[in-house]
């Protein structure tokens, strides 16, 4: 049986840091071609480290060892998956419009996460969505200021 918790660390990071991309390089003016570009960056660079982080921490924590390789696993695919189905939607939607599937898409990811990881807990599922989402704009707005504040400062 999968352990739904080894996507806890994985999913919400990927999610949430391709939201604050798309929508802070949008706002910078980027390239499709870059915007696609970092979210690859990301999804797979910032993926193994924090993968590598991860893996550390467990072994820190004497988790047994293969345990901490399956969670570190899970992690690394989770993150992956995460921003290839963001790439995907840039390369399937022109620009304007992919930025909110973009966000649409990753709202209902994250919600989807926020909801199976509460009713594993016992937790209230709806406060978990509204405290996941509530986090998430805070990331996609400070992305946005700094993607409209960096191009004003650069000239």
């Amino acid at each position: 049986m999968f352990d739904l918790r080894a996507l806890s660390f994985g999913g919400p990071a990927a999610v949430v840091t391709s939201m604050g991309l798309i929508v802070g390089l949008d706002a910078a003016t980027a390239a499709k071609g870059a915007v696609i570009g970092s979210v690859l960056i990301v999804g797979i660079a910032d993926n193994l480290t924090d993968s590598l982080s991860v893996h550390i921490y467990q072994e820190a924590e004497r988790l047994p060892q293969r345990k901490a390789f399956r969670t570190t696993v899970a992690n690394f695919f989770a993150r992956l998956i995460a921003a290839l189905s963001f790439v995907a939607i840039l390369l399937a939607v022109p620009m304007p419009a992919a930025l909110y599937a973009a966000l649409a898409w990753g709202f209902v990811l994250l919600a989807a996460l926020s909801y199976l990881l509460a009713k594993l807990r016992g937790a209230n599922p709806f406060a978990q969505i509204w405290r996941h989402s509530a986090m998430a704009v805070l990331v996609i707005a400070t992305s946005k200021a700094i993607g409209t504040w960096l191009p004003e400062l650069m000239r």
